[in-house]
């Protein structure tokens, strides 16, 4: 849900380095290139240095979306004179490329600004406003490429208004997914347009699909019982939709506190993992007979109460920030917890993101440090930890040997290659 000036740093400086990769590895959307927090680089940490330095920083507007990066430019959202403002950079140097006004700043109790995670895919950009505003944008120069608005669907944004927590009360902050030639955007009519597929090119309409209110969760695509599908937690359950009619294929109803479904749906094989602070931590089995699906619990891990943060997977286990300002290791076969780390966060601190890299987890907590560990189901095994930013929703990115952090007030770039 809430996703809310040069230095030149060498390796030999921090203290270690990364294998520069032969190729640029962008980070184009939430959590990554496949939208499960795993970096395209497999970058060797082996320590944090204590005076980590910024290879350059930027006074930036305030919002909790996070920052992309594509085809060498960094992307980004903020408010900028009561308006959200998107933002292109250039990626190794933090000079901006050009800026786009998209939409009249939302704010709430909880702060101001965009709290949606642009995409990209190719030359197109992909943008959404709290209001609902959303907009695909040519990547090179931020031209408009085509637009449509929640609004035209029957969608109120009803802001403070709202009785209850889905996105018409405090903003749209999910991701829409692409997906070959289509993007699904979460659009959250309850009069049968929950979810919209777009001509990714065009903005033409090719479906539209349930009758939910949206929630703070991002869309997947992924495969499930032998079929690539959309998985999408809405306001009001789990659900996969066949991609080319959005046909539902299965559903899970959770109906929850509040509606608070921030987490995004993390694909485990024929599983799938979601959490809030109702349902706690719970595994759904997809199976198939023929052409019917089913949908049955393969566990639930009810006390791990998991708010904001969705977990990565390594080697069978998941990571995750935990329900008691720690961090946690689950055994994703089972939902058994194996262990739990404290010293994540204090008084309310309940997010962090987390990147896999190289085996080893980047995590940035909600306080703004950065926490390196190794990837071990048996223990929390630290190996180190610096401040890189205020407090923060919003999830770092990963790109080229590069880490990208922004808070409130700063987006920053931190080089991790060795020159």
């Amino acid at each position: 849900m809430r996703s809310l000036c040069c230095v030149t740093v060498c390796a030999a400086a921090i203290g270690f380095c990364l294998p520069l990769p032969g190729r640029a590895a962008d980070w184009p959307q939430w959590r990554g290139p496949a939208r499960d927090g795993h970096a395209a680089e497999a970058a060797d940490l082996s320590a944090l240095p204590k005076d980590l330095k910024p290879a350059w920083k930027l006074a930036i507007g305030p919002g909790f979306s996070s920052p992309i990066v594509a085809g060498g430019k960094l992307v980004y959202l903020d408010a900028q004179n009561e308006k959200e403002v998107v933002h292109a950079l250039d990626a190794r140097t933090g000079q901006e490329l050009w800026r786009h006004e998209l939409a009249e700043m939302f704010g709430d109790e909880w702060g101001n600004g965009p709290r949606s995670t642009p995409f990209a895919e190719g030359e197109l950009l992909f943008v959404q406003s709290c209001s609902g505003e959303f907009r695909c944008l040519a990547l090179a120069d931020g031209r408009l490429r085509w637009r449509t608005n929640f609004a035209d669907f029957g969608v109120k944004f009803l802001g403070s208004k709202a009785q209850e927590g889905t996105a018409s009360r405090r903003g749209n902050n999910g991701s829409g997914v692409t997906d070959e030639e289509r993007v699904f955007v979460p659009v959250g009519s309850t009069t049968g347009a929950t979810i919209v597929a777009f001509d990714k090119r065009t903005g033409q309409e090719r479906w539209r699909a349930l009758n939910d209110e949206t929630a703070y969760s991002s869309f997947v695509v992924g495969t499930l019982a032998g079929v690539k599908q959309l998985v999408a937690f809405t306001a009001d359950a789990l659900v996969g939709l066949d991609r080319a009619s959005g046909k539902v294929l299965w559903r899970v109803s959770f109906r929850t506190g509040a509606k608070r479904h921030a987490a995004t749906p993390l694909i485990v094989g024929d599983t799938v993992v979601v959490n809030s602070q109702t349902i706690g931590l719970v595994a759904t089995r997809i199976t198939r007979e023929g052409g019917q699906f089913t949908a049955t619990e393969a566990w639930a891990n009810k006390p791990l109460k998991i708010n904001l943060a969705t977990p990565v997977l390594v080697n069978g286990h998941l990571f995750c920030q935990g329900n008691s300002r720690n961090f946690v290791c689950v055994e994703a076969a089972t939902g058994k917890l194996k262990w739990s780390q404290p010293g994540f966060g204090k008084g309310q601190k309940d997010y962090s993101g987390a990147i896999v890299t190289g085996g080893r987890l980047l995590a940035l907590t909600e306080e703004g440090q950065l926490v390196l560990m190794e990837a071990n189901p048996e223990r929390c095994v630290e190996l180190g930890r610096v401040q890189v930013c205020g407090n923060t929703w919003s999830h770092p990115a990963l790109a080229d040997g590069r880490l990208y952090v922004r808070d409130g007030r700063e987006l920053s770039c931190f080089s991790l290659v060795q020159p």
